[in-house]
């Protein structure tokens, strides 16, 4: 699901303010003057009780931007300032990947059924009739759900002939497709259990608070772009992201100062010759069927919760991982970033030397927004063709499919499945096919729905961006063996 509401919009417009306030010649004062700037005393728009904890919020969000979970924080005192001063000196990525702003959290109800006042009080009581708990009563002629007894099994909801009841949920739990979104006891509010999250991102995009927040390596890269050598690794997904065709995007990145910008596609053209010469070979000694690997909150999905399905994964490198080795080896001296719309490939970089940071194309819209660099404006990098036409495809739901189908023997018989989502119900199927019978023998798992031009880092309508990418894929040489 697309999400363009006022919650993201906040969070891309600290960002913003962040970028802007690098490249200015006092960004101490500009970075300490984020949240009087954007919630000054005349303000109508405070989305709290008061524009002073509108500033908090804001203040905590800030910090998230140069890369600090507020669980760090030790000094409530600290400014936006020496946080920035610290992001300065910091010489490697920050850790966790995720970050919850208790102050933002609205401390959701629990997850619940209710019923609204459109209950008419009927005669046939169906909700009272379907409840194996009776936990139904009516008071003053209205339904009523005894929460000590209701067990949310959602029976009344369906009997209803109203729909005057509903379930009122918490949205980042509902999101989470493992559970690793809780309430604190203690003070109701929202916390990740690090162990046991994928990264995917879900949370973030659904809090209609924008309470949790990923930990930005906006500033680390800038840094490097005015002091060092850094070379861009863009995901085959930027198509549709930004403003501009992809030659004039390849032109805006060297001019905010990386000294080369390399497609990723062009390591997705390995990974597809690799991974189709893989399930031949798997097939042939007997294996029921072959996961694809590029997905890092899959990957992070199987270690921690689908230990079952591990064996059917395929050992093959991602995208990332072939390009960042090239890279390597060509540049040498060169800090590598990958830029993308993945918040767990960060969890992935931190497995792999070749990849030095990873940044969101949230991220890098806010950098260039902040250099006052037009993507309309910029001239046309030479695109030499080296990535195909089902490398740059691997940005889509079903790309990885149709690469590998490029590349499979003739007389191979591929019957491939797509997992377009991940959730705890394609979780538990994936589960069955592990233990019992799976309905295909090359299955390609992607954790958000539609793709990576759906991630949780990607600025585009994914309907938009998937035209865009079916366009260039139409303008691009098909993949050689």
């Amino acid at each position: 699901m697309f999400h363009d509401n006022k919650a993201n919009r906040l969070r891309k417009e600290v960002l913003v303010r962040v970028a802007r306030a690098f490249f200015t010649a006092q960004p101490d004062d500009a970075l300490n003057r984020i949240p009087l700037t954007m919630r000054p005393k005349s303000t109508k728009d405070s989305s709290r009780c008061c524009i002073y904890k509108d500033r908090v919020v804001l203040k905590y969000r800030s910090m998230a931007a140069l890369g600090f979970s507020v669980e760090s924080e030790t000094d409530e005192l600290k400014p936006v300032s020496a946080y920035f001063d610290e992001a300065l000196q910091r010489d490697k990525p920050v850790d966790p990947v995720l970050t919850v702003i208790d102050e933002a959290c609205s401390a959701c109800v629990q997850s619940q059924y209710t019923a609204t006042n459109a209950c008419r009080g009927c005669i046939a009581r169906s909700c009272e009739a379907a409840c194996p708990k009776d936990a139904i009563e009516f008071r003053d002629g209205k339904a009523w759900l005894n929460p000590d007894k209701c067990v949310n099994c959602g029976l009344c909801m369906k009997a209803c002939p109203y729909h005057a009841i509903i379930r009122i949920p918490i949205p980042c739990e509902e999101a989470c497709p493992v559970g690793a979104i809780s309430k604190d006891p203690e003070t109701g509010r929202e916390v990740i259990d690090h162990t046991q999250c994928t990264y995917c991102g879900k949370c973030l995009k659904e809090c209609p608070f924008a309470a949790i927040s990923d930990l930005s390596q906006m500033v680390d890269v800038l840094k490097l772009l005015k002091d060092g050598n850094a070379v861009a690794m863009i995901a085959p997904s930027i198509i549709g992201q930004l403003p501009g065709s992809l030659p004039q995007l390849m032109a805006a990145l060297k001019k905010a100062g990386f000294s080369d910008v390399v497609e990723v596609a062009e390591g997705a053209d390995e990974t597809t010759r690799h991974e189709s010469a893989e399930w031949v070979e798997k097939m042939a000694e007997g294996e029921r069927f072959m996961t694809t690997s590029c997905c890092p909150a899959y990957i992070e999905t199987v270690e921690k919760h689908l230990p079952e399905i591990g064996k059917f994964v395929s050992d093959t490198p991602t995208p990332m991982a072939y390009t960042a080795s090239k890279v390597r080896k060509n540049y040498p001296e060169a800090t590598t970033v990958f830029i993308g719309p993945c918040i767990a490939k960060r969890v992935e970089a931190t497995k792999n030397a070749d990849v030095d940071y990873v940044l969101t194309f949230e991220e890098l819209g806010a950098m260039l927004v902040g250099a006052g660099i037009d993507v309309f404006e910029c001239g046309e990098e030479e695109i030499l063709d080296r990535a195909s036409r089902e490398g740059r495809g691997f940005a889509a739901s079903n790309g990885v499919t149709n690469a590998v189908k490029a590349l499979a023997p003739d007389d191979a018989e591929l019957k491939p499945m797509l997992v377009d989502g991940l959730d705890s119900k394609t979780i538990r199927q994936m589960k069955m096919w592990a233990t019992k019978s799976c309905p295909g023998n090359f299955v390609e798992v992607m954790s958000c729905e539609g793709g990576c031009i759906a991630g949780p880092g990607t600025l585009g309508n994914p309907r938009i961006a998937k035209k865009q990418l079916n366009t260039l894929m139409d303008q691009s040489p098909g993949i050689s063996r």
